[in-house]
């Protein structure tokens, strides 16, 4: 899941060099949190207009976790 994250988020951004991933532990519900880091500049193509490319990376997160039986939130950072 980390390496999809950062594939994605790379091919949107300047700076492909500071994506980087963290995953935090399942919490009570059994949901994983993923927290995706890039660069300051970079946070407006990662997000998009109205929310619509982070939209569409959480789905794409949500549906590959589907596959595997596991629940997964991603944060933007």
């Amino acid at each position: 899941m980390e390496q999809l994250l950062i594939t994605i988020a790379q091919g949107l951004v300047d700076n492909p060099e500071c994506v980087k991933v963290d995953k935090d532990e399942p919490n009570e519900d059994g949901v994983i949190i993923y927290h995706l880091h890039v660069a300051e500049p970079d946070m407006g193509r990662v997000i998009g207009k109205q929310g619509r490319i982070a939209k569409a990376i959480r789905t794409i997160a949500r549906s590959t976790a589907v596959r595997s039986n596991t629940k997964v939130m991603v944060e933007i950072d």
